[in-house]
């Protein structure tokens, strides 16, 4: 609720005591999780403690000069956002306050104090169009018409959830196209509800839904170690941990640019701001690889930056969550970016220590597990109440301190995620990029995934992939070895193994975020380039067995060429003739 809806009633306190975001009002009749406008200038608060006569209240904006005996404003609702079209292709900050707008506002690029805004513009008109007629009989959910939001989104306008009872339905008494916008009326049901464009939800509630299913579609990310070796289902849970510096960020970035969802809802949650910024510059320009189309069509951003207030950032993660949940419920499939979880939970870390809650371990409140938790689960592969079926997929990134995975937030963060993505400082050092870590990365998508593989992209395909983790496994163990007697003691067939494992390291496992080309690479691109590499193991085995020196094996001319396979655009005919030269090549030596 905006502060321009609120109205002044008896149920008014004063406040009684300020501590950095958390404010303690007395005669104030609140209930929980009910937003209230603290002080002369009304900065938004979130009630999160009731304690006799008195209420501690979290705020979400700097409360410097805030003093005892202002007054505390209660609204009777709790923190909500604003859906409806228009959140696509908009910019919020942690409580959805549209930051294009609130800039139009100020005298300068940084916020006031108090300032408000709708989450969406309420007097932009959009074009309806029907997509039932009246008579007809609806349920809580049913789409009721479209508008284009974007040029890539049809935005579906559904009956609210609590708009009719469960189990029951409404006949449409008016409805018809035109332009209207978000507050007026674009249909009449019997039941004397008239349904808007504009719907309003509380963030900490989930959205209903009829049952969350199993997930049997891959998230395609266009990341080779992704999706050829830790692959995440559509509805599914990842979490990506590293130290700083190790590409959390430019990975993220990478699955919001061209992982195949319908929508993306990127949350900047206490971030640097130049990092939240080239997401606001690049997203524009570059276009979605399935349609052609601006990414920005089929992004919201939540930017929360780290020098925001922190009780903000709290909030932010429900209100990303939320929209996600919307979007999902047309039937969409969503992916939810959340960078970082660990300032998230720094956040409630800070609230809980202000309330003087009993800590948990390194200062993170007790509840820290259950928070994660609660977040979560939210996503999931899901049959809608009005009958379809939408994904939200939740990947979250996490910055332990020092890159210790065995802190708080990564340690509670794998209990409840399915996917793991281990980022490495070493392999960041050595300039391998994307940093995953291959041996301590898993999923446990992948049983249910491979018949969509299997399908979609080769038959053999949990075969290959394999293959290529028993290689790398096999080079893991042996550079123990060559670290204590060198590369030259090993059998020959040893170093072969080292030399296919490189191929792997450098031309699979490596990609170029950056090249026009590598930035993506397709799953059937992705299955042929590890195909290649097997030819020449394959090959190279064999010539090995004949008699032929390791050396001339490895010093093969068109081997090198495998690491050129990424920046490939016409990949297939480079491909076939590369296997037809390394097999012509490696026979000729025996």
């Amino acid at each position: 609720m905006s502060k321009a809806e609120s109205t002044e009633t008896t149920d008014n306190g004063v406040i009684q005591s300020v501590s950095g975001p958390v404010v303690s009002a007395r005669d104030l009749n609140a209930r929980m999780n009910d937003v209230v406008y603290v002080g002369d200038e009304g900065l938004m608060g979130e009630v999160i403690e009731i304690e006799g006569n008195i209420t501690t209240i979290q705020v979400y904006e700097e409360t410097s000069g805030v003093g005892p005996g202002e007054p505390v404003e209660n609204t009777g609702e709790p923190l909500s956002v604003d859906l409806g079209p228009g959140m696509l292709d908009a910019i919020y900050d942690g409580v959805q306050r549209p930051l294009d707008v609130l800039e139009g506002k100020m005298d300068s690029p940084y916020l006031d104090r108090g300032v408000d805004a709708p989450g969406i513009d309420l007097d932009e008109k959009w074009e309806f169009e029907p997509t039932v007629e009246e008579g007809d009989e609806v349920a809580r959910g049913d789409v009721v018409g479209v508008v284009e939001e974007t040029v890539t989104i049809d935005h579906k306008v559904m009956v609210p959830p609590d708009a009719v009872e469960e189990d029951e339905t409404a006949e449409v008494v008016a409805i018809e196209a035109g332009s209207f916008d978000v507050t007026e009326t674009v249909a009449e049901l019997s039941n004397g509800v008239e349904v808007t464009m504009r719907q309003e939800w509380p963030v900490r509630e989930a959205r209903p839904t009829v049952e969350k299913q199993t997930p049997r579609q891959p998230l395609v990310s266009g990341q080779r170690i992704l999706d050829g070796l830790f692959p995440i289902a559509k509805g599914g849970t990842a979490a990506i941990p590293g130290p700083f510096g190790s590409g959390k960020t430019v990975t993220q970035h990478q699955l919001a640019k061209y992982a195949d969802a319908d929508i993306i809802v990127y949350v900047g949650c206490g971030e640097r701001g130049n990092e939240m910024t080239e997401v606001i510059e690049d997203f524009p320009e570059l276009e979605d690889p399935a349609n052609g189309n601006p990414l920005m069509a089929r992004t919201s951003l939540i930017a929360n930056t780290s020098n925001m207030p922190v009780a903000a950032r709290e909030s932010c993660i429900y209100t990303g969550i939320t929209i996600a949940e919307y979007y999902r419920d047309m039937g969409y499939d969503v992916a939810l970016m959340a960078d970082s979880t660990s300032r998230w939970a720094e956040a409630m870390r800070e609230i809980s220590s202000r309330l003087e809650e009993m800590p948990g371990e390194e200062g993170y409140p007790a509840y820290l597990a259950a928070r994660l938790a609660q977040f979560y689960e939210r996503a999931g592969y899901f049959e809608n109440i009005n009958g379809t079926e939408g994904s939200v997929s939740a990947i979250g990134a996490v910055s332990p301190p020092g890159g210790d995975f065995s802190e708080p937030v990564t340690q509670n963060t794998l209990r409840i995620v399915k996917t793991f993505w281990a980022l490495d400082a070493d392999l960041a050092e050595r300039r391998h990029f994307p940093s995953i870590n291959w041996n301590e990365s898993y999923s446990l998508y992948k049983d249910q995934l491979d018949p969509w593989f299997q399908e979609e992209v080769a038959e053999d395909w949990p075969d290959k992939r394999q293959w290529a983790v028993d290689v790398l496994d096999e080079e893991t163990e042996l550079q123990e070895i060559v670290q204590l007697v060198g590369k030259d003691a090993l059998p020959e067939d040893q170093q072969l193994t080292l030399e296919v494992a490189r191929y792997l390291r450098e031309a699979y496992l490596q990609q170029n975020a950056f090249h026009p080309v590598d930035t993506y690479c397709p799953p059937e691109k992705t299955y042929l380039m590890l195909t290649t590499i097997e030819t020449f193991n394959d090959e190279a085995f064999a010539a090995l067995e004949a008699g032929v020196p390791i050396e001339e094996i490895i010093d093969v001319e068109s081997a090198p060429k495998i690491n050129r396979i990424g920046v490939q655009e016409d990949y297939e005919e480079y491909i076939e003739d590369l296997k037809a030269e390394i097999t012509k090549e490696l026979r000729s030596l025996y």
